[in-house]
C-alpha cells in the first residue's frame, strides 16, 4: 500500500555461474521492470520480485505456478517472503519435519492479521507437497515476537543452538519487532526489511532467488507507503543491484469486477447508489487499523469535482476493483479500537510517484 497518510495518521546472467533463468512476463496491468547490465561489482545473482494483495486467492495461485516453474525449471531454491526472520526459519524446520504442527502453530499465531487465512495456510502446504527442497527466507521485522518469536527462540535452547547466528539474529530480529511496535516507525520498518533482505540475499553468494511481498514494498519508483519520505524496499534494492532486480506487480489479479452489494450514502443531504467492493486487510501495513472499505458512488463526480482536495492520494493499485477518471469513492477506515474513519476520494486523472491515484476531497454533510 503506498498513500500519503501523514495528514491523517489517517533477468541477465553473468558467466561466473552456471544458472538459466526462463524470464516469464505476464500480461498486467502494472510494473514490470525491463532487465539491464549488472553495476559494477554487485551480486550475479537474479532477484525476482512480485508484489501482491495479501491472502487473495487469484493472486496465491498465480504466485504458486510462479515459483514452481522457478524451482522445477530454473532451479532455484531460495524464496523470500514477507515474514519475520525467524517465522521463515521455523518454517524451515517444519519443511523437513514429517507434520505440519508447526505451521499449525503459526496460523494461530497469525490470528488477526492477512496471514490468517486458509488460502495462505494451503499455499504453504502446497509449496511443501510440490517443492519441497524450497527454503524460506524471511526478511521483515519481528512480527509476533511475543508468539511465534519467544517458542523459536526456545526451540532453539532446546536444541543446543543458542551460540549461534541463527541465535543472534532471531534476537536481532525480535528486537526489531519491539521497536517497531513501540514507535509505529514504518519508516524504520522499510529501511530494516531492505537491509535484512541485503544480509540475507547476499548469504547466498550469488544464488538467484524470488521473492514476494505486499506491493507497496516492490514498486522500484515508490517511496515508503505510511511517509512518502524513504524509498521502498524495491527501489533502494534497484539503486543496489541494477538490473539484476527485475519487479512485477500481481495486484490486478485481485480486482474484483462486479460489486458485492448495492447500498445509498447520503451526503449533504442528497442520496446517492453506492456499489460496494469490499474490504482490505490494513493490520500488516498499518498496526493501528483493521481494514479498510469501498464504496463508489454512482453519477456523483459533478457533484464533487471542484471541491477542494486534503493532498492525501491513495493510487489505484490500493482499490479492490478497477478505478477509471471521473469517479468517487467512499472509503471507510476501521481502527484496532473499532472506531470507522471515513474519506471521499474522486479520480481526476492525476498521479502520484508515476502511479495514477485518487486524492480526498472535503465534503460538508
Amino acid at each position: 500500500m503506498m498513500t500519503n497518510r501523514s495528514k491523517k495518521n489517517a533477468f541477465t546472467i553473468t558467466a561466473t555461474i552456471m544458472v538459466t533463468i526462463t524470464v516469464v512476463i505476464l500480461i498486467l496491468v502494472g510494473y514490470f521492470v525491463i532487465p539491464s547490465k549488472p553495476k559494477s561489482g554487485q551480486s550475479s545473482g537474479e532477484i525476482f520480485l512480485y508484489g501482491e494483495t495479501h491472502s487473495v486467492e487469484a493472486i496465491l495461485e498465480k504466485e504458486l505456478e510462479l515459483w514452481s516453474s522457478c524451482y522445477h525449471n530454473d532451479g532455484i531454491r531460495d524464496l523470500f517472503v514477507e515474514l519475520p526472520y525467524y517465522t521463515a526459519e521455523y518454517m524451515n524446520v517444519w519443511m523437513k519435519s514429517g507434520s505440519d504442527d508447526i505451521l499449525d502453530l503459526l496460523y494461530q499465531d497469525w490470528t488477526g492479521t492477512a496471514l490468517h487465512s486458509e488460502e495462505v495456510l494451503r499455499f504453504y502446504k502446497q509449496i511443501k507437497t510440490e517443492c519441497p527442497e524450497t527454503v524460506f527466507h524471511g526478511t521483515d521485522v519481528g512480527h509476533q515476537y511475543n508468539t511465534t518469536g519467544k517458542r523459536f527462540l526456545e526451540y532453539l535452547e532446546s536444541t543446543g543452538q543458542q551460540p549461534s547466528e541463527l541465535y543472534r539474529l532471531t534476537q536481532e530480529n525480535i528486537e526489531q519487532g519491539q521497536h517497531y511496535y513501540q514507535h509505529a516507525d514504518n519508516v524504520y520498518r522499510e529501511n530494516t526489511m531492505t537491509e535484512n533482505f541485503i544480509r540475507e540475499f547476499e548469504s547466498l553468494n550469488g544464488a538467484a532467488v524470488m521473492g514476494i511481498y505486499g506491493s507497496a514494498h516492490t514498486n522500484i519508483e515508490a517511496k515508503d507507503y505510511a511517509t512518502n519520505s524513504v524509498p521502498c524496499m524495491a527501489n533502494q534494492l534497484h539503486n543496489k543491484y541494477g538490473g539484476a532486480l527485475h519487479t512485477e506487480d500481481l495486484t490486478s489479479l485481485a480486482l474484483n469486477h462486479e460489486p458485492y452489494r448495492t447500498d445509498t450514502i447520503e451526503i449533504g443531504g442528497k442520496e446517492y447508489t453506492a456499489l460496494y467492493f469490499g474490504k482490505v486487510d490494513l493490520s500488516a501495513v498499518f498496526p493501528d487499523y483493521q481494514c479498510r472499505e469501498f464504496w463508489r458512488l454512482e453519477n456523483a463526480y459533478d457533484d464533487f469535482k471542484d471541491s477542494s482536495t486534503t493532498g492525501n492520494v491513495l493510487p489505484y493499485n490500493n482499490y479492490p476493483m478497477e478505478v477509471g477518471t471521473g469517479q468517487v469513492f467512499v472509503i471507510d477506515y476501521t481502527k484496532k479500537d473499532g472506531s470507522v474513519v471515513r474519506e471521499y476520494h474522486r479520480s481526476d486523472g492525476n498521479t502520484w510517484q508515476g502511479s495514477p491515484a485518487t486524492e480526498e476531497f472535503f465534503v460538508e454533510e
